[in-house]
């Protein structure tokens, strides 16, 4: 399986995901449940998923690096500053989060299991090789902040 490493962006995982979410939800309507303010906390949610991923990107725009999870070789610097102080792949966390609220919105117990698959399919097939690849091309630097900051939270 290593011919999915960095071969599917990681929106289009993100959508494949979500409409596997909703598929099961509209199949297994049994599974269903009642979430209290449920809309309210979907949206508020969201919201948040977007802004820390708007924010994570703003970040590498800024230190003039490429956001571009396909291309980790093209990183011109090592951004560990802002929210990457908090994750290491905040980008990766604001999908994981809108996930959540879709599945909240849903309200179906087995929609939230797209959340753990994508965070599955998101550490084996594209963090694993961001990783080797920041390794390579930032070495003792990178090391430091693996050690100081978490995967995701």
């Amino acid at each position: 399986m290593k011919w999915l490493e960095l071969r599917v962006p990681p929106p289009l995982v993100m959508a494949v995901v979500a409409v596997l979410m909703g598929f099961a939800a509209r199949m297994l309507p049994a599974l269903d449940f009642p979430v209290p303010a449920r809309i309210a906390l979907a949206v508020a949610l969201a919201l948040v998923g977007v802004l820390i991923g708007v924010v994570a990107i703003v970040q590498f725009w800024r230190a003039r690096t490429t956001p571009n999870p396909m291309k980790p070789h093209d990183s011109s610097r090592l951004v560990d500053a802002g929210i990457y102080r908090l994750s290491r792949n905040p980008m990766y966390l604001g999908d994981a989060l809108l996930l959540l609220a879709w599945a909240l919105w849903l309200a179906n117990a087995l929609a939230f299991v797209g959340v753990p698959l994508f965070v599955a399919y998101m550490n084996r097939f594209q963090i694993a090789v961001e990783e080797r690849v920041l390794q390579a091309r930032f070495g003792a630097g990178y090391d430091a902040y693996r050690r100081a900051v978490r995967r995701w939270i």
